[in-house]
């Protein structure tokens, strides 16, 4: 079984379907959605490809799908800066019911048996929320009681936006980092897996993506065509910030 493991696409459609063409390409028997295919700025379409893709897939949910849900039910988290709030607010206000019903039912983690890499945990953040926030630099100590209890040799997540490959006791911790909002060099970062973990970077058009972005009706199109599309943040900006968090 070789997995596509595509995480954290966050509306981003161009990134998306530049993806899929190459899982197309490469011939993997999954993809794995590892979460927050929202909030963004073609939040609908986006979900109608994913809905309709051709390969095997499983998805499960992330705090994006979950903040986007909670709105729907009338629960707006007051952790959320504004403009987070903002367009969790307008993703909501976006969807069918038919969308809330299929995000609903995605599961928080999910495990499939990877070739030569065997049973592999796929989760959003970390094995027991979707939220919590850890790198490449986060001390193993901290981690530890994390993923003790994972049940599987090898967790795959995402989240924090960021590439890595690292052990924590006797768990191997990779993040497929982001297709839609990466950190660090601008296109669309991934994963294959099986037989080995290949980080994939997929580039495709930025500047025809931003254009199509900026002709949406998101709240804050023009700031993520310009800082998650055509200039993202770098790895180092970002783990900084994260650290003092």
């Amino acid at each position: 079984m070789r997995v596509a493991a595509i995480y954290d696409i966050h509306g981003n459609l161009p990134a998306l379907e530049a993806v899929l063409d190459e899982i197309r390409a490469g011939g993997a028997d999954l993809i794995l959605v590892g979460g927050d295919v929202l909030p963004g700025p073609m939040p609908v379409e986006t979900l109608e490809r994913l809905r309709g893709l051709e390969t095997a897939a499983q998805f499960i949910q992330g705090n994006g799908e979950a903040a986007v849900l909670a709105q729907l039910a009338g629960v707006e988290s007051g952790t959320l800066p504004e403009q987070a709030r903002e367009a969790v607010r307008w993703n909501a206000q976006q969807l069918h019911p038919e969308h809330v019903s299929w995000l609903t039912s995605w599961p928080a983690t999910c495990s499939v048996e990877v070739s030569f890499l065997g049973r592999t945990l796929f989760c959003h953040a970390t094995p027991r929320n979707n939220t919590e926030i850890f790198t490449r630099q986060t001390p193993e100590e901290v981690l530890l009681p994390v993923f003790r209890e994972a049940g599987a040799p090898v967790v795959v997540c995402g989240h924090t936006h960021m590439q890595f490959d690292r052990t924590v006791g006797k768990t191997r911790v990779v993040n497929a980092g982001s297709v839609g909002m990466p950190f660090g060099d601008a296109g669309a970062d991934w994963l294959l897996l099986g037989p080995s973990v290949e980080f994939r970077h997929t580039s495709y058009d930025l500047r025809q993506a931003a254009e199509r972005i900026r002709a949406t009706a998101y709240p804050r199109a023009q700031d993520f065509a310009e800082r998650n599309v055509l200039v993202p943040p770098s790895e180092d900006e970002m783990l900084k910030a994260f650290a003092r968090n």
